[in-house]
């Protein structure tokens, strides 16, 4: 494993600034009221679609019971089907010894319990982490992040991956996104038996067929943005986050600089086979687009990420510039 020059010295590598590495993630209050606010804004939503369709299906037994089980579907099997989809497999110590050392370190400096840890047989480099909680968590890295990346490099995406976990945001956006999951699946299904359904409908079954349509269209709508914009913000916190434990924000960014620059040089059609993923990545499959575009991202601009962890190098006082590995 490993990039052209690079040397795999964990040891020497993890102990890099560890005078400045902080005992644990630090809490993030900002994040926690953003989370806050945006899940209270999905649960009326939530509360108004659900009694929307009741009123509409005239069925609340049907509408409660699909809805509490997909949701629990989701939380639970969370974690098996992003490793699935995205071609992970868990790998032991023994095959990857490197990669669970450094986990180990950064979890034992966090004092948070190791998740599990998986590869993913993909060329485009990337990372994420997935999981309903600290206990049941999974972090995977693809074979084409542990090609490219120095070690130290490495050591800031996976503490940022681990920050992810740490603040709950994985059960939190798993959580959040249902909703828009379910009003999708809705407009999908109605537009299948619109299109094969066969057989004429009356016109009161047309009417509560365009008002479930319009109904779950809105909430997938009003659903989507609020979780982007606080899909966006927790990429941010967990950069900030992964450059306080490891001391390190130049590494983070030269492994952001990185990665962004090679996922642009991947085919096109594996970009838009990963697309579908983009809110797990490290980094977005396709790059942040300027303008109204920001709106509909699930990640900060390369620019934003970098400009952070520049003040931060700036507080910390760290001699590398940011954006070149030190």
């Amino acid at each position: 494993m490993g990039g052209p020059g690079a040397q795999w010295q964990w040891g020497e590598c993890l102990n890099c600034g560890v005078m400045q590495m902080q005992s644990r993630f630090q809490s993030d209050r900002r994040l926690t009221v953003r989370m806050t606010v945006t899940m209270f804004l999905l649960g009326l939503l939530y509360v108004g679609f659900v009694a929307a369709l009741v009123a509409l299906l005239k069925s609340w037994v049907l509408v409660v019971v699909v809805a509490a089980g997909m949701l629990g579907a989701q939380y639970w099997f969370s974690d098996r089907v992003a490793l699935f989809a995205m071609r992970g497999r868990v790998v032991e110590r023994e095959a990857y010894p490197e990669l669970h050392a450094v986990v180990d370190r950064l979890c034992a400096i966090a004092d948070m319990p190791k998740p599990v840890v998986a590869v993913s047989e993909m060329g485009m480099p990337n990372a994420f982490a997935t999981g309903r909680n600290a206990d049941h968590a999974v972090v995977c890295v693809t074979t084409g992040l542990l090609r490219r990346l120095e070690p130290a490099e490495l050591e800031g995406v996976l503490a940022h991956e681990l920050s992810h976990v740490a603040h709950k945001d994985v059960a939190v956006i798993t959580v959040a996104s249902f909703l828009g999951v379910i009003a999708g699946l809705i407009v999908r299904f109605a537009l299948y038996s619109q299109l094969f359904g066969g057989g004429r409908r009356d016109q009161n079954t047309a009417v509560v067929f365009a008002a479930v349509m319009g109904v779950s269209a809105a909430v997938y709508a009003i659903s989507f943005l609020l979780i982007r914009a606080l899909s966006r913000y927790r990429e941010l916190a967990a950069d900030r986050a992964a450059a306080l434990l490891t001391g390190r924000p130049s590494a983070l960014a030269s492994a952001l600089t990185k990665v962004t620059g090679d996922i642009a040089r991947i085919p096109s059609k594996d970009l838009r086979t990963a697309q579908a993923f983009n809110a797990f990545y490290f980094t977005p499959a396709l790059g942040s687009e300027p303008g109204i575009a920001g709106l509909f991202s699930s990640h900060p601009s390369l620019e934003q990420r970098l400009d952070q962890l520049g003040r931060i190098s700036t507080e910390l006082g760290e001699a590398a510039t940011p954006g070149k590995a030190g």
